[in-house]
């Protein structure tokens, strides 16, 4: 696609003022795939030369926004922490060509705000934090759980930017179930639901996404029965909060989002045969 009304494209490193009209540019795969009529200026973050991953001494993982999905597929590969199986489960919940792989980023996935985003459904689950940096080179952190507020609406002021995401180490060190629905066999995710036991002193943590608008995260102290768990979901998400789209009905996605729930929950907390996808 190619952006008409855009008039240039800035190196940020060059740190210059924003300006309305301005977007920052990260893989590009969503920008270039529809026309965005209202940008005049992108400001390319591709030279930031930020490390995609780093390991910290407290044992938490930390992804660059510039991390691409590649990146972080090879980073779960090579990864011998329990939750690592996870990493390659939502990269492959794009199901996007090797192409898109090598270009999109994580920071990109969060930003869209997409309901079907899968690095969202990753790092929420995960109970990640975003460290986000404005344009006077302050910082804040916020939860990603909370960082995406609705279906493309996130909580980032004007010019502000998404640096990184960070994985605490507790969560990492979890054991995890992946469960994942769409209409059709290659189809966008209709319901993700990830399941996190910490088995340091037995809760359960049950995230919902792509059924929502924005991501649900329960966490339990001790695992739920079947009741208990229908029962959060029902008290927390409300009729407006399942998405509608042509990917799926806000009552098929509810209808999901409760049976997949359930299933991650069953995996978690008994030794019986783990389900598919």
């Amino acid at each position: 696609m190619d952006l008409n009304t855009v008039r240039d494209v800035r190196d940020a490193r060059s740190h210059e003022p924003w300006r309305p009209g301005d977007a920052w540019l990260g893989g590009g795969t969503y920008l270039f795939s529809e026309p965005q009529p209202h940008l005049r200026r992108l400001v390319d973050l591709s030279r930031m030369g930020w490390e995609p991953v780093t390991h910290h001494h407290d044992g938490s993982v930390e992804f660059a926004a510039t991390c691409t999905i590649a990146q972080l597929s090879r980073h779960g590969k090579g990864s011998r922490v329990r939750a690592a199986p996870l990493f390659e489960q939502c990269c492959r919940a794009f199901l996007a060509s090797f192409k898109i792989w090598n270009m999109a980023t994580v920071g990109g996935n969060l930003c869209n705000a997409l309901p079907a985003g899968p690095m969202i459904s990753l790092t929420a689950a995960l109970d990640g934090e975003c460290l986000l940096q404005a344009q006077d080179g302050s910082l804040r952190r916020v939860r990603v759980a909370d960082f995406v507020t609705g279906a493309g609406r996130k909580d980032l002021a004007e010019g502000e930017l998404l640096r990184s995401v960070t994985l605490p180490a507790r969560t990492l060190a979890a054991r995890t179930a992946f469960r994942q629905a769409s209409l059709y066999g290659l189809g966008r995710s209709g319901a993700l639901v990830i399941g996190v036991l910490d088995e340091q002193d037995g809760s359960l943590a049950v995230t919902v996404t792509a059924a929502t608008v924005r991501p649900f995260r329960f966490w339990f102290p001790l695992p739920p029965d079947r009741a208990g768990l229908r029962g959060a979901l029902e008290a927390a998400v409300d009729d407006a909060d399942w998405f509608d789209d042509i990917h799926g009905l806000p009552a098929w996605r509810r209808h999901m989002a409760f049976r997949l729930a359930e299933e991650v929950r069953r995996e978690l907390t008994t030794e019986g045969t783990r389900g598919t996808r």
